[in-house]
């Protein structure tokens, strides 16, 4: 079969399934899901199983909170933020700064007040971020705003990895420096043991925080009236500022929101790794939660947490199997799903004008 015949059955295959009802296609891809469970099930054992499962929660909790940003930020501009991943890293850097400054003080439960601290700073550099590189181009071409975003990212990444011996004052006490560094332990680590089957109390904080957290933004959305105002700057901009609606401030406010969540991202991720690899370690975590954003549905607040929690299983079964399908997992799921549903899992298409 030649390559002309392969994508025509190919192309055939997906009109098919485009067609068919979406208990059928639920249905089609329960069945695909169970066989590859079952398959991992009968490889490795049910104990393991239930291990990887609840090692990949932890890690969509995570790819969660960083996911969440993008997509909030898509949703009100259209802006793919390459940035959002460099704020996970300045604030889970931001919450070992403190969190040994606090518990050489002997600070009594430090976690609290450093992740409540992270949040609330790196939402202002979040905020000030918006306001120096992507207001000016708000109105640009996308492309523009694009390859700024890129732009912040590579200069925070390479900023903060400037070694404090060798800038000069002030800037030496703002850089972080290119070295590994241990994270604070802001609690104490104890395991527990089910049937086998162990967990530590800082994955069961990290999936406890992520979930009240997710919980608070869809009140804030759905039930203030900053989030009623940021839903109506994502469905028209016009409108809102015909109701008086202050556009610029809530897209501020949306960026703040976003970045905080990036930030409890990070100070969650640093306290179960236990170290800091260098100002380049969001990449790799902020590249898979924008995934999951795409997966889930760009610009869908519940897609993003369904795509991350998916990315998150996916890459911990596969990862337990060969540490280089692990990394690949994640593109490998993006493109399948993206073949027979483009807009993502809970996405939908909307129409543009030209």
């Amino acid at each position: 079969m030649n390559k002309k015949k392969l994508s025509d059955t190919l192309n055939h295959n997906i009109s098919i399934y485009n067609e068919l009802a979406n208990w059928k296609k639920y249905l089609i891809i329960s069945i695909i899901t169970l066989f590859f469970l079952s398959l991992y099930v009968m490889s490795f054992g049910l104990k393991s199983f239930l291990q990887q499962l609840i090692n990949g929660i932890q890690l969509g909790s995570i790819y969660a909170l960083i996911a969440l940003g993008y997509t909030m930020v898509y949703g009100i501009i259209k802006l793919i933020n390459f940035a959002h991943g460099d704020l996970f890293m300045f604030g889970a850097y931001i919450s070992c700064f403190l969190g040994n400054y606090l518990i050489a003080q002997n600070f009594r439960f430090p976690f609290i007040v450093v992740l409540l601290v992270s949040m609330i700073i790196t939402a202002i550099l979040g905020m000030i971020i918006e306001k120096v590189a992507y207001k000016p181009l708000r109105f640009k071409p996308r492309l523009a705003a694009l390859i700024t975003a890129l732009g912040v990212s590579l200069f925070l990444e390479n900023f903060f990895a400037l070694s404090p011996r060798d800038v000069p004052f002030p800037i030496n006490k703002i850089v972080f420096g290119p070295a590994f560094l241990p994270f604070p332990a802001l609690i104490a680590d104890q395991t527990y043991n089910f049937a086998g089957i162990s967990i530590n109390n800082i994955r069961i904080l990290n999936i406890t925080v992520t979930i009240l957290l997710m919980i608070l933004l869809q009140y804030i959305v759905k039930k203030t009236m900053v989030g009623k105002a940021m839903r109506a700057v994502a469905f028209n901009k016009d409108a809102c500022l015909m109701m008086g609606i202050n556009i610029d401030k809530i897209i501020s406010i949306t960026f703040g929101i976003g970045t905080s969540l990036a930030a409890a991202a990070g100070t969650l991720f640093a306290l179960n790794y236990g170290q800091l690899q260098s100002p380049y370690l969001g990449i790799w975590p902020g590249l898979k939660a924008f995934i999951a954003a795409v997966l889930g549905g760009i610009g869908n607040i519940p897609g993003a947490m369904v795509g991350s929690y998916l990315m998150g299983i996916s890459e911990t079964f596969a990862t337990s199997i060969n540490s280089n399908f692990g990394y690949g997992i994640a593109f490998v799921i993006l493109i399948v799903v993206l073949i027979f549903k483009p807009a993502g899992l809970l996405g939908k298409f909307t129409k543009e004008k030209v």
